[in-house]
């Protein structure tokens, strides 16, 4: 495995975002099973693992923390706060108080005296970032947390946030797929030195090019997405099309091309694909050894430019709270 760095802290170039482990897709897999290909992970090179408050919520920090609890020195766990999912609605919440509770509970789930990234999960458009960033500054002081980030926030909420309190990481989504950061975000990522940690680096599994309408029941949360309805994925074909002619070009599975498109875009990059198999995880990590020069890159990326894509990443409710 290969190594990076994001802010202050030395990550697999590849983590493991745990959240499917215990949400959002049924049937959930068995928590034994997952503990152990959480710690299969960390055999494998992957010292970098992805949960958050709300996923289960509660289960999944639970889980990690039990998976992580031998290997606590040697890795970097990450956590989320800010944001709960309330019928199916997520209600976002950023008070002091509030964020002072989570982080006691995170810590008590995650059965350690410190958490490595602690993320805001949403921004709150009633709390001034300023004030939030106060806060992760008194934790990092207090030694309750090591570093912090925000998750999908705009440029000058980064900014401003970075002036209180330096800011290690923003994780957004990000993907051949869903390229929306690179408008703005990464050129102020570059100018204050902050990491970058892609969410569905594959597209939630789209870019793999195996995931077929059928597959998606009515408790798969993708279900709902407006990029996953039949006539969506049907005019998007092309798109996987492309991306299986150059995998196959390279010998690789579209699922590795993607990851090492992602991984070349700059080298502060750490994305966290999530997986509960042991298969598509030794997959996914044969990703960081493929090499993608400048001028691939470049001719890649404009032939990408040239397919259209349709459907809307999110339901409407929740991509109202990305991007202040």
């Amino acid at each position: 495995m290969k190594y990076r760095k994001i802010g202050d802290l030395t990550v697999s170039a590849i983590g493991l975002g745990c959240m499917g482990m215990s949400h959002s897709y049924e049937p959930k897999p068995d928590k034994n099973e997952m503990i152990k290909l959480i710690r299969t992970a960390y055999d494998m090179g992957i010292t970098f693992f992805d949960t958050a408050e709300t996923y289960g919520p509660y289960t999944n920090e639970e889980l990690l923390g039990e998976a992580a609890k031998p290997i606590r020195e040697k890795v970097v766990l990450a956590t989320k706060c800010g944001q709960m999912v309330i019928d199916n609605k997520p209600v976002v919440d950023c008070r002091p108080e509030v964020i002072k509770k989570s982080l006691e509970g995170s810590l008590k789930r995650l059965q350690t005296d410190y958490i490595d990234l602690y993320y805001i999960h949403r921004v709150a458009p009633k709390v001034p970032i300023e004030e939030t960033a106060g806060l992760m500054k008194e934790f990092i002081e207090q030694g309750k947390i090591r570093t912090w980030g925000i998750s999908e926030p705009g440029v000058n909420t980064i900014i401003c946030a970075n002036k209180v309190c330096q800011i290690t990481a923003i994780q957004s989504e990000y993907s051949m797929w869903w390229r929306n950061p690179e408008k703005e975000i990464f050129e102020t990522l570059d100018e204050l030195k902050i990491g970058f940690v892609p969410f569905s680096p594959l597209g939630k599994g789209f870019l793999t090019g195996k995931l077929k309408r059928e597959d998606l029941t009515s408790t798969d949360f993708r279900s709902s997405i407006p990029k996953f309805s039949d006539e969506a994925m049907k005019t998007n074909q092309k798109f996987i099309d492309f991306v299986n002619d150059i995998a196959l070009s390279k010998g690789v599975t579209s699922a590795q091309f993607a990851l090492a498109w992602v991984l070349a875009q700059r080298p502060y990059i750490a994305p966290i694909p999530g997986t509960t198999k042991l298969h598509r995880l030794e997959e996914n990590l044969k990703a960081a050894d493929i090499e993608l020069n400048e001028d691939e890159i470049k001719t890649i990326n404009a032939e990408i430019d040239k397919i259209e894509l349709v459907g809307a990443r999110y339901a409407k409710a929740f991509d109202e709270t990305t991007g202040k």
